[in-house]
């Protein structure tokens, strides 16, 4: 079943939603089960699994010259919304992205999930690969989340990337994208920011999901700035609790957040770990509630292979 519908079928109910990431290679797909098996008391009508692409290091041989090796630590993404659905009966959103895909590559994965009978896709650019100071497409990939959004609609259309196919069918997929209610750290403002996503959503993209945020007040204004600019397509809030004292430093880094002052002074007073994972906890609990106050079609929580704190705030909201 498409995302879509499951919010449609809610009738005004705030769902429960996560994203996971793949195993590690090397660890089988157990390890994913015993992260979701507690988090299935809540029912979640659907689970997303990111997509990590190819990395690249360089090892040094014998002869002094160095050799670039092609490194994936989370592979599996199909097989794992596979799994899923197959174990869990319930329905999985892959993540597509442009990094690491040709077009092929990208309409070959897409046929995949199509013969699985997975509904959704949830369309990313993608991340620069670490050793690079930019985003680099690969050669005839895509490089924006818009023409990468393209093909899957020209595929729900029955648009093949060979024309000369007798009779292609086309694709069902509901298709999601990404949402930054602080801003997009590539966009020079918020008002440039809004115009690409309002080309997504014109473009066929059936519902947003937001960045990470810990400020309600930034989701509220995104989503009116969002409904002023013509869009109107579900906007599903991202929630991630702090589990670690260093996350008020790293996660700013890394996703172009701000960390509200009075939650980084509770984390900053924390004398361990354990008494700052309490404490993002219980925001997130606050978050939470003001947020199905307000109506929210899901709460969607990046579990980051940590279930525990999630279970605990589901507990106490669901």
């Amino acid at each position: 079943m498409k995302v879509t519908e499951h919010l449609k079928n809610a009738n005004g109910k705030t769902l429960f939603t996560i994203e996971v990431l793949p195993p590690l290679k090397g660890q089988n797909i157990r390890s994913l089960f015993d992260h979701l098996d507690p988090l299935m008391e809540f029912k979640p009508p659907f689970i997303d699994v990111t997509y990590h692409r190819e990395e690249y290091v360089y090892k040094k041989k014998d002869n002094g010259l160095l050799e670039k090796r092609s490194v994936r630590k989370r592979p599996g993404t199909v097989g794992i919304c596979a799994a899923i659905q197959n174990h869990y009966k319930v329905d999985t959103v892959p993540h597509i992205i442009c990094g690491g895909f040709s077009k092929e590559e990208t309409e070959n994965a897409l046929i995949d999930l199509h013969f699985l009978g997975i509904d959704n896709v949830l369309v990313l650019q993608g991340d620069a690969i670490k050793n690079e100071g930019r985003f680099v497409p690969e050669p005839d990939g895509h490089r924006y989340a818009s023409e990468l959004l393209q093909q899957v609609v020209d595929m729900n259309n029955g648009i093949y990337l060979d024309d000369e196919l007798l009779n292609p069918t086309p694709t069902n997929f509901c298709i999601g994208v990404a949402g930054y209610p602080e801003k997009h750290f590539a966009a020079p403002n918020m008002k440039t920011d809004l115009k690409y996503l309002k080309l997504k959503v014109d473009l066929g993209a059936d519902y947003i999901v937001t960045q990470m945020f810990f400020d309600n007040k930034k989701y509220f204004d995104f989503v009116k700035r969002c409904r002023d600019a013509g869009i109107h397509v579900p906007i599903i809030p991202g929630i991630k609790p702090i589990t670690a004292k260093s996350q008020i430093n790293i996660l700013p880094t890394t996703f172009h957040i701000d960390i509200p002052e009075a939650l980084a002074d509770e984390v900053e007073r924390c004398k361990d770990n354990e008494a700052a994972r309490q404490v993002g906890i219980e925001w997130a609990i606050h978050q939470s509630k003001e947020l199905i106050k307000a109506g929210v079609p899901t709460l969607h929580f990046y579990s980051m292979g940590k279930a525990d704190p999630i279970y605990k705030i589901a507990k106490a909201l669901f």
